[in-house]
């Protein structure tokens, strides 16, 4: 059993532990963290897997036993932390063909630990694990046959209790959105005084009524008012989820608001509508491409293309591409766009145009994409080196040793891969290190301040200087003036793309109409 092989099985449950137990429930190995800060999972090894969950007020353990052997539904458990303590987890069991016939377990924890004489009163979750929460409930075959509904509580008057009454009575809330959440966890704390809770909608209790009677059994008067939306039989759970989300998020936000539920479900009818929209703009391939060109900075040619997809009005996709990645439809729209970019470089005298085209990290999750992009280029496979695929972080790379060997297999085949937005996120040094990288292209928000931001002058020396010792090429983005044009040249970068050089258009234009000098005008370089 090799190493590679569980860290794939890792990756693949995008979990924190994965353990592989033989046919007695012995854990044979473990990977990954412990329920403790600083614990290694190893060391649980040659101990039987349900002996390190508590069973008391979850049928965690005897569910597991009964499920070892199969693929699971997500199996909610308390794993024990010592003596007295526990801490919430998620369980799927499954089986990896390489490593048959020991089965796999992946453990993802939720919360933080906490007291077993506080069991029937354990911390909420907070709004991120939630969200992670909820979207494991319903992506789960656990939900009740009542369907499903979406709920806000909001508790006011804590504040007239004295410190140890308000303890009490927060617990009696925790207590009760416990008892009616999906698999006990799908409730968490948003602010001090609004709950949220995923439960079956099946379900009558009036659980405001119970927090104003326990309030006045402790002397206090609280107001408390619950409300919930349905979720539409079949909907779509990754559907769901955006829509929980933006409501979730509307509740932070300065002021809250007066009816999260109201805005839950009209953002879950305008998600439904926005992603039926979106796979008809897909399918008819409804959209535009605009070509920005992108040149070197030495002889202000044009070097190559950046490939970018226009929608209504010209408008850029910035939130279509961030629902689709949500709604798990970006695959289908990189594609699209790069059939039309392929369209466009056979076009009678394109010559040799070289074009850019964005990939959404989202997109490399699977083998989708790649197999796709290089059945499109197959009938004329030299099209291939003249193409790069630009990694955007807008969503994060999951599993990044599985990127890995999917844009490697488009680098053996003759394409390029560039890091977009480099510098922007703390992933994107990950990337770089990870991945089979050609080029980066510099985040245009520090490019644009180098003149002016001493931090971001020095961030990007940094990023040149650690570029070309990897041997990069590079890219700067966002240069509209010639000063910074002439100072990014000067630390070392190769390339530059921005409004001084030109804007996306409908047609690549090789001719630019920058004042500043031109060498070889109108060319198009080679790949340096």
């Amino acid at each position: 059993m090799s190493l590679t092989t569980r860290l794939l099985g890792l990756a693949f449950a995008s979990a924190d532990t994965l353990v592989e137990i033989d046919a007695s429930g012995a854990v044979v190995f473990a990977m990954g963290a412990g329920p403790i800060g600083g614990q290694d999972a190893a060391t649980w090894v040659g101990r039987k897997l349900v002996d390190l969950l508590h069973d008391g007020e979850t049928p965690g353990a005897a569910v597991l036993s009964s499920k070892v052997g199969a693929r699971s539904a997500p199996i909610a458990c308390l794993v024990l932390c010592g003596p007295d303590r526990v801490r919430r987890v998620t369980i799927r069991t499954f089986v990896l063909p390489q490593l048959a016939p020991a089965v796999s377990c992946s453990l993802s924890y939720e919360g933080p630990a906490f007291s077993l004489a506080d069991i029937e009163t354990a911390p909420l979750l907070d709004a991120q694990d939630f969200l992670a929460s909820a979207g494991r409930a319903l992506g789960s075959q656990a939900l009740t046959a009542d369907g499903v509904a979406f709920g806000f509580l909001d508790v006011r008057g804590l504040e007239q209790a004295s410190d140890a009454v308000a303890e009490r009575l927060n617990r009696r809330i925790e207590a009760t959105l416990q008892s009616v959440a999906l698999d006990r966890t799908t409730a968490a704390r948003l602010t001090s005084d609004r709950f949220a809770v995923l439960r079956a909608s099946g379900d009558t209790r009036d659980i405001a009524a119970e927090i104003m009677e326990a309030g006045r059994a402790e002397g206090v008067a609280l107001e408390a008012t619950s409300n919930s939306a349905p979720v539409p039989p079949g909907s779509e759970p990754l559907c769901v989820l955006r829509a929980m989300r933006f409501a979730v998020e509307a509740c932070l936000k300065d002021g809250g608001l007066a009816n999260p539920q109201l805005a839950f479900a009209d953002s879950l009818k305008r998600t439904f509508r926005d992603a039926e929209t979106f796979r008809s703009v897909v399918k008819s391939r409804d959209f535009a491409v605009h070509y920005q060109p992108i040149v070197s900075l030495d002889t202000r040619a044009v070097h190559h293309f950046e490939a970018l997809a226009r929608f209504n009005a010209n408008s850029g996709p910035a939130n279509a591409i961030r629902m689709a990645e949500e709604l798990a439809l970006i695959e289908s729209f990189d594609l699209a766009v790069a059939e039309k970019v392929l369209t466009r470089m056979r076009q009678p005298g394109s010559g040799l145009l070289k074009m850019a085209i964005n990939v959404s990290a989202a997109s490399l999750a699977t083998d989708v994409y790649i197999e796709g992009l290089l059945r499109l280029t197959s009938s004329a496979p030299e099209d291939r080196r003249r193409l790069t695929v630009e990694v955007t972080e807008t969503a994060a790379i999951a599993d990044i040793e599985a990127a890995n060997r999917r844009l490697a297999a488009l680098r053996d085949a003759g394409i390029k891969i560039c890091i977009d937005d480099f510098g922007a996120g703390a992933t994107s040094f990950d990337y770089v290190r990870k991945l089979p990288v050609d080029s980066v292209k510099i985040d245009g928000a520090f490019v644009r301040d180098i003149q002016t931001d001493q931090r971001a002058r020095a961030l990007v020396t940094g990023l040149v200087e650690m570029c070309r010792a990897m041997k990069l090429s590079i890219i700067a983005e966002m240069i509209e003036t010639e000063a910074v044009a002439t100072e990014v040249r000067a630390m070392g970068v190769e390339y530059g793309q921005g409004w001084l050089f030109g804007r996306a258009e409908a047609e690549p234009r090789t001719t630019l109409t920058s004042a500043a000098p031109v060498r070889r005008r109108g060319a198009v370089e080679a790949w340096g």
